[in-house]
């Protein structure tokens, strides 16, 4: 079985768990970026991070945010304020879980899949001693969890500080793919911007191959943009993480197979 990961720029270096897992349960996978992201506001993120005193804590949503943090750091050669260390932190999933590791800082969240369930937390853990929660984002990012933080009264300072754009050389990579290795038998969107760049490439260079690839989506967020774009989704990860990705696409599988040929 070929699958074809549709990513965003990875942080670090070393191994991609994605592939590897896949690659370890014997499946031929291939990751390729659909994404690119330009940073903004870092001023005004930087000028908050010297003041954490006057927040509770901060919220990541996405690795871009951390990273949006990190920049803000090595531009003036400093660590993240001591302070911080002691606040709340929280994220959602793994990957942005392991981002804010890499500041030093300990995340809550790293179980939560949505900005919905992510909310429920912070509701339960919120301190209250009435400061803001610090909230970098995207300019993409959605209403949820504001909204869901607003009802229950909990402030929160958000700063936009980076904007999602297609990778300048998303059809020319999905091209070559497609012409050396064939149309593959599962696609992976991994965010709805995935989604929202991807889908004009792939309806170009793949428009009759489309309904006969399954795809898969890494949360339900995504796959709400997949079905909202008009493709059917086959099958979506418990958890963004790649063992319920994994877990996802072999259950999909395994009907099929029980299923067998209609």
């Amino acid at each position: 079985m070929v699958i074809l990961l549709l990513r965003e720029p990875r942080e670090g270096k070393g191994s991609d768990p994605y592939e590897q897992e896949f690659s370890a349960a014997g499946l031929q996978v291939k990751s390729i970026e659909v994404l690119s992201f330009e940073f903004c506001n870092l001023p005004e993120l930087r000028s908050l991070l010297k003041k954490p005193e006057e927040f509770s804590g901060m919220v990541f949503t996405s690795q871009r945010s951390v990273e949006a943090v990190r920049r803000c750091l090595q531009d003036e050669d400093q660590s993240l304020p001591g302070d911080w260390m002691s606040k709340t932190t929280f994220v959602v999933g793994t990957a942005t879980a392991a981002a804010a590791r890499s500041l030093g800082l300990t995340p809550s969240g790293e179980e939560c899949g949505t900005a919905t369930q992510l909310a429920d937390l912070i509701t339960q853990k919120f301190p209250t001693n009435g400061k803001a929660l610090l909230f970098p984002c995207g300019f993409m990012r959605r209403e949820t969890l504001p909204m869901a933080l607003s009802a229950a009264n909990i402030p929160l300072t958000e700063l936009r500080v980076y904007q999602t754009i297609a990778h300048p050389d998303i059809e020319k990579r999905l091209q070559a793919y497609i012409n050396e290795q064939g149309v593959p038998e599962f696609l992976v969107f991994f965010s709805p911007s995935g989604v929202k760049f991807s889908q004009p490439a792939l309806q170009k260079l793949a428009a009759n191959d489309l309904s006969k690839i399954k795809i898969a989506a890494i949360g339900p967020t995504t796959a709400e943009a997949l079905t909202s774009a008009g493709l059917s989704v086959a099958c979506t990860a418990e958890k963004p993480n790649p063992e319920s990705l994994l877990a996802a696409i072999q259950a999909n599988r395994a009907a099929q197979a029980t299923e067998g040929p209609t």
